[in-house]
């Protein structure tokens, strides 16, 4: 949903505003909260906020019903000093009073709290570290603390100053953004969502709305790549089609790579709605678009050196971004993945723009995707200084994949790409022990997908392979 919804709720008259804020559906940046909630209680909402991406707490409704905030005046007042009174370090938030109609029709208010994501880990007076996931806000326990403080460490980069003059926008971008939002003024939306400070961008404001941001950062830019063919060759063999490079501020970037992937990704045939073969993309739009928008939106652009890249082949999309996962997220289990955003503030804006899903939303779409498709699962890879993303336009077989071991896809990847693997060689690329890929291979072996080569079971040059046939 991102914030337009808020801003235009908070907007509307006093006797419709409680009621469009109880139906909005609670998610990355919004909550409710009952005007009896204790500011202790509050203050652990405030905290996950701040360590995730910032968002708005709503105090005066509960269960769909407008209380309003002003019955208890004391109360209140607690309330509004929750950011400081019960959090360590005290949380930057700005709290405000919108008029509203309650559910008995008498004139009140609401009590509304913007929160900043911030630089920083916040802590209750308990020494509880929380932190805002879709609808939820989780307690972090002593590994995910430790995680989160290293990524918060990484995730200030886009904050900091660029340089750029607040001049230098492009105008007609940021005044699609001030509509979107329904913002009174350009400048006073550019200081609030932490996109410029003074008359000068930050980071992330040269990056979403700088005419020319790779002036300033040279590699931030999305490349497109076509192969002809399932490999991409070197030398003489090379197999690159087109090689295109797509540079601006990031939503415009997203727009072409957008146009640019449909124009060159190859069809497949495929069972349509109608009940008969049809051509259709390679991959599913949305399952690739997601994976650009995740690889732009949340990429270290501290990096230099590198950049993001769509490599198209006749069998697969590749994506690949530089920086690795934040530490809370289990790549074994990326469905799963613990939502944190290395740049907040680029994400809330592309999601006030409608360009992609939250991090662990977009991860479990590009599956729901793939499969309704029929096509095997994402598969993602972590280099020493990036995130690899591939999306094979492969047939699955359900029933058979939820008998294989937890690793079967895996598996079958790097021996597909190294056509014979060892079985100490999988177990390092995989970082699986011993026992375990033994285990995963023999049940694939037991499955017929791949096959033992070896003289004898201490052959040292026996190696795993697909099967043929």
């Amino acid at each position: 949903m991102g914030t337009i919804a808020v801003e235009n709720a908070l907007n509307a008259p006093p006797e419709e505003v409680g009621l469009e804020l109880a139906r909005l559906v609670e998610d990355q940046w919004l909550e409710r909260k009952s005007s009896r909630i204790a500011p202790r209680d509050l203050a652990n909402t405030l905290i996950g906020f701040a360590n995730a991406d910032g968002g708005t707490v709503i105090v005066g409704l509960s269960d769909g019903e407008v209380e309003g905030a002003t019955a208890n005046l004391e109360r209140r007042n607690s309330q509004m000093q929750a950011n400081i009174d019960f959090c360590v370090p005290p949380v930057r938030g700005k709290s405000r009073l919108v008029a509203c109609v309650d559910s008995r029709g008498e004139q009140s208010e609401l009590l509304v709290i913007e929160i900043q994501p911030s630089d920083s880990v916040h802590v209750n007076t308990k020494d509880e570290v929380f932190l805002r996931v879709g609808d939820e806000n989780r307690k972090l326990n002593f590994a995910q603390r430790r995680e989160l403080l290293y990524d918060k460490g990484q995730a200030s980069h886009e904050a900091g100053p660029s340089g750029v003059s607040v001049d230098a926008v492009d105008r007609s971008l940021l005044d699609d953004y001030v509509i979107a939002v329904g913002a009174p003024d350009a400048k006073r939306l550019l200081h609030a969502r932490g996109l410029a400070d003074g008359e000068e961008l930050t980071i992330a404001g040269c990056l979403l709305f700088a005419k020319e941001p790779q002036a300033l950062l040279p590699e931030a830019f999305i490349r497109v790549l076509r192969y002809r063919g399932s490999e991409r060759g070197s030398g003489s063999r090379q197999q690159l089609i087109e090689d295109i490079k797509l540079e601006g501020p990031i939503p415009i970037q997203l727009q072409r790579a957008r146009e640019q992937v449909e124009r060159l990704q190859p069809t497949r045939r495929a069972l349509g709605a109608e009940g008969s073969f049809e051509d259709v993309p390679l991959v599913p739009n949305d399952a690739w678009l997601e994976g650009i928008v995740n690889a732009a939106v949340h990429r270290s652009y501290s990096m230099v050196g590198d950049h993001v890249r769509v490599e198209i082949f006749d069998d697969r999309i590749e994506i690949s971004s530089p920086g690795r996962f934040p530490g809370l997220v289990d790549l074994s289990h990326p469905r799963e993945a613990m939502r944190f955003a290395r740049n907040p503030r680029i994400a809330r804006v592309c999601a006030d723009l409608s360009l992609g899903q939250e991090l662990g939303e977009g991860i479990r779409r590009m599956f729901d995707e793939m499969r309704v498709a029929g096509l095997t699962d994402p598969v993602y890879r972590q280099t020493s200084g990036s995130v690899e993303l591939e999306l094979l336009a492969e047939p699955v077989d359900r029933q058979l994949d939820e008998r294989l071991p937890e690793n079967a896809r895996a598996i079958m990847r790097i021996l597909r790409s190294a056509g014979q693997m060892s079985t100490g060689e999988v177990k390092d690329a995989l970082g699986l022990s011993r026992p375990v890929a033994q285990r995963e291979l023999n049940a694939l072996k037991d499955a017929e997908i791949v096959e033992w080569v070896g003289k004898s079971p201490k052959d040292p040059r026996a190696y795993w392979r697909l099967r043929t046939q």
